[in-house]
């Protein structure tokens, strides 16, 4: 009796394996979660500087983002496969490795990242929102900002700040708590709506400047000396870049993953990546390029190449366009945060809460926390430094990658005992020390301080896109050699 009282319930419905009528996902919505991926602001800014404003070979350029991608490619395949074969999510298949209890809370180590950051997106997002009600207002009546309750600010933000922002938090809280059927829909949705949005405004952009445009393309098409040395090195830098930008959604990609159908779709799917990739740069480039040539010949000489959506929409005297862009970024912002923030958040409160928690509640937890970081990102959080904070606590996730990993397909062989991964009794397969398996948790550190040196030692910072990887393997190793013995 007083063993059955102590026993922690670890059974959710929401992370239990999923049943396999429900794995619905095939690689077309793999090919749509990662267009999300890429389809953000960052994204974008990201893309488009590397391919211009660094004025590097294009074939070097591309090379780099392809290398990256190619080892992103290989790492979501792996830690994908178990979450589809067993239809788990990341926090539970977690539970091999650290332990039943480790498992709740190394994951919530993700998880805290992710409310963070979905409190800031939010806050990004609802600027959105402030442009386009501001835009109707002006339309309205063009003095009415003037008013003072417009002038009134609080927390750095005045009444339609407020308002976009509570519009923002609130209605993803609404469209995100629906469950993982219309979540794919959404995703879905938003990569092929955005992407109708940039082939719009691209042939606006081309439609009359198409031979400039294309000849300004051409030249940046230069095949010469793309094997010499001296290229060596931007491609490195190029590929690590990439595989950063990509590298949040790596380690709980299995919280996707458990709904993909089998291996061969989720392998296609991944391999998309590439294709999405490719696909986004060429929107991106064609459309800075042909911004850059417009607002010359109408402005004059422009100091600098626009590479910020919302920097180029800002040059632009046209309502209507600007109006289309802000929902096409809506879009694009609200499914990066699903992906990115709320859903890996979602479940690492769901396993650490197992029995209190539900995807209503778990998503008030998120929505509460993300709102006090949003309305205080600018007037306090972004002034403190806490992105070294936010960057530190990330150095954890190459090593729980890299020891997740190792676990499944060195030590346990691909094995897993489905009852004891739900079960917190001792003498049961995951159960090791009290619920942590202390050799994990100590590779877990190791890899930590190699991959966060390169954020605080100045010395080492010139490794920091490489700080995922290198957590990685220094803890996949340290854990192997301890393990399996």
């Amino acid at each position: 009796m007083i063993q059955e009282n102590s026993k922690i319930d670890l059974q959710n419905w929401e992370i239990v394996s999923v049943n396999p009528s429900d794995k619905i996902w095939n690689w077309k919505d793999l090919f749509c979660f990662w267009g999300n991926n890429i389809q953000s602001i960052i994204g974008f800014s990201l893309i488009t500087s590397l391919y211009l404003v660094y004025n590097l070979n294009f074939l070097v350029v591309l090379a780099g983002c392809l290398i990256g991608s190619f080892f992103v490619y290989i790492l979501v395949n792996l830690i994908g496969k178990p979450s589809q074969r067993h239809g788990i999510p990341f926090p539970v298949f977690l539970r091999i490795s650290m332990g039943v209890n480790g498992a709740r809370y190394v994951s919530l180590l993700r998880g805290i990242i992710g409310i963070f950051m979905f409190g800031v997106q939010t806050y990004f997002l609802s600027k959105s929102f402030s442009y386009l009600i501001s835009i109707g207002f002006h339309l309205f009546d063009n003095t009415i900002l003037n008013q003072n309750i417009f002038l009134i600010f609080y927390l750095k933000m005045n009444i339609i700040d407020w308002a976009s922002f509570i519009i923002a938090i609130l209605l993803q809280f609404f469209l995100f708590s629906i469950g993982h059927n219309f979540n794919k829909l959404f995703i879905n949705f938003s990569a092929i709506i955005v992407y109708f949005g940039l082939s719009l405004f691209l042939i606006l952009i081309i439609s009359e400047n198409y031979n400039v445009v294309s000849q300004s393309f051409k030249d940046l098409l230069i095949f010469e000396n793309f094997f010499s040395k001296k290229n060596i090195i931007p491609i490195i830098t190029i590929a690590g870049t990439i595989f950063a930008y990509f590298s949040i959604v790596i380690v709980n990609f299995g919280d996707f993953s458990r709904y993909v159908k089998n291996e061969k779709e989720l392998n296609l799917g991944n391999l998309s990546l590439f294709l999405n990739l490719i696909i986004f740069s060429l929107f991106s480039v064609l459309i800075v390029i042909g911004v850059d040539i417009i607002l010359n010949k109408n402005l004059g000489n422009i100091d600098k190449i626009l590479t910020n959506p919302t920097d180029i929409i800002g040059k632009f005297d046209n309502v209507f366009l600007t109006i289309i862009v802000l929902f096409f970024i809506l879009f694009a912002s609200a499914s990066t945060n699903l992906i990115a923030n709320y859903v890996p958040s979602q479940n690492t409160l769901l396993n650490f809460f197992p029995k209190i928690l539900n995807l209503k509640s778990s998503g008030i937890i998120i929505i509460i926390i993300g709102f006090l970081i949003g309305i205080y990102w600018v007037p306090v959080l972004s002034q403190i430094g806490i992105l070294s904070f936010v960057d530190t606590v990330g150095s954890f996730f190459g090593p729980i990658f890299g020891i997740a990993i190792v676990d499944y397909y060195l030590i346990k062989k691909g094995k897993l005992v489905n009852k004891d991964i739900f079960s917190s009794l001792p003498n049961t397969a995951y159960y090791y020390s009290s619920g942590w398996h202390i050799k994990a948790i100590y590779s877990l550190f190791i890899g930590f301080i190699f991959s966060a040196s390169t954020i605080w030692n100045v010395d080492l910072r010139f490794l920091q896109s490489f700080s995922w990887l290198i957590g990685a393997l220094i803890s996949s190793i340290t854990y192997y050699l301890l393990a399996n013995r």
